[in-house]
């Protein structure tokens, strides 16, 4: 039934979207060509009658004009209900960029030195170990102490030793909930918890994804005295003018929230997402959990400010949160020979940064910053072009993640050229 619905779309695409290209303007001389911009309709609209996604949206930036805004497929497909430019997606890991914000606003203050020890603020994490053996059936396991504390600089390129896939995952002693929760959970109790739990390696020594930024959201809380979500509606999405992004939706916007789907394989159908808890979390449950790693949901235009405030230096529509040396600082490569996975990209505080050796930038010019999310969503900026580019869908697990991030940003970079 699904796969017959999605080949409706692309009718309901030329209704929903919302289109326009920009002019030549002074500057570098590279403009979007509409014509080339017509194969990333093609692409996602294909993604969507081919049953691969159920929806997307597109957004893409040029010189703070947007020259590419569109819709693709069904908010709810069962329900037949057209997807919208305005619809709101579940942005996961997008929004460790907001809580590296928000640390290197409080930074800025004066709060904090970025060597600080994070037991300085987080007395849970004194005295870190380091896992030196453990025994995959019984999960016993030894430690060592760790050569140094961890610094709240380790978190923000996640070279602390604190992974999310940790050898000892299985042990309930120091595990918290991963992307959100229906219960009754608090940062605060959350992160006490995580400290438990002894570091792969010595802090600083390598890249290790983890939840370190949501160690770094319960920093946020400790300095501020607020909530993160009251710390980021008011220094954030407020001053923004950021009206449709929460941890949880208010009840008059649920609706608007895509429908979560899940695509075990290449060959398996696209099905609705069984798992309750990414299922429901913005709008059902206890709401108790403010996740800086991964809790927020958003929309393209909404998080499309975000990315404008790191491409224009630290300030977007004339209100400035970071200084250009603060931004500058960000996107630069802290983890020195260490790379990101397989891709050969580095990582800054709270961005991964495209190097030339990158296998995973394409097209974008070195130093352009980027990072996704697991429910399948992806952000590139491009300060050489002074571009934002913005894909989302809501997919998880989706096999084919990097594929499809990765030919949206192809082909919204062969668009960029001299001629229409």
């Amino acid at each position: 039934m699904l796969r017959h619905v999605f080949i409706f779309s692309f009718l309901v695409a030329v209704y929903i979207s919302n289109f326009s290209v920009q002019a030549q303007v002074t500057g570098s001389s590279l403009h979007f060509s509409s014509k080339r911009l017509n194969r990333v309709d093609s692409f996602l609209q294909s993604w969507v009658d081919e049953g691969k996604i159920p929806h997307a949206v597109s957004m893409i930036i040029h010189r703070g004009e947007t020259v590419h805004h569109k819709a693709y497929g069904w908010a709810d497909a069962e329900k037949q209900k057209p997807i919208a430019t305005d619809a709101i997606f579940r942005i996961a890991s997008q929004t460790k960029l907001v809580t590296s914000i928000a640390v290197m606003m409080l930074y800025e203050q004066g709060h904090f030195l970025l060597e600080d020890p994070i037991s300085k603020y987080i007395p849970a994490f004194a005295n870190p170990k380091v896992l030196e053996s453990y025994d995959s059936t019984t999960l016993e396991y030894e430690t060592i102490s760790a050569n140094r504390e961890v610094m709240i600089r380790d978190l923000l390129t996640h070279t602390a030793g604190i992974p999310y896939e940790h050898p000892l995952w299985a042990r309930t002693d120091f595990e918290i909930p991963f992307l959100a929760s229906l219960e009754n959970v608090v940062l605060e109790d959350a992160i006490n918890q995580l400290a438990n739990r002894p570091l792969v390696h010595q802090p600083g020594e390598r890249f290790s994804y983890g939840p370190n930024t949501d160690i770094l959201g319960r920093l946020v809380e400790v300095i501020s005295g607020q909530s993160l979500a009251e710390y980021f509606q008011e220094h954030i999405f407020t001053p923004l003018g950021m009206n449709d992004t929460y941890f949880y939706l208010p009840p008059e916007k649920a609706d608007r929230l895509v429908t979560l789907f899940q695509k075990e394989s290449a060959d398996a159908l696209l099905e609705v997402s069984t798992e309750e808890t990414y299922q429901n979390f913005p709008r059902s449950g206890e709401q108790s959990y403010y996740l800086g790693g991964a809790g927020l949901v958003s929309t393209a235009a909404d998080y499309a400010k975000v990315c404008q405030i790191i491409l224009n230096k630290g300030v977007y529509n004339n209100l400035r949160l970071l200084s250009p040396l603060t931004v500058e600082l960000m996107a630069r490569n802290h983890i020195g020979d260490s790379e990101v996975w397989d891709r050969r990209d580095k990582f800054g505080y709270g961005l991964m940064v495209i190097t030339e050796n990158s296998h995973y930038g394409d097209q974008a010019p070195v130093g352009s910053v980027k990072w996704g999310g697991a429910y399948c969503s992806e952000y590139t900026i491009d300060f050489e072009n002074d571009l934002v580019m913005q894909v989302y869908t809501n997919v998880m697990p989706i096999h084919n993640y990097s594929e499809f991030v990765r030919k949206y940003r192809v082909l919204v970079y062969q668009a960029l050229v001299n001629e229409d």
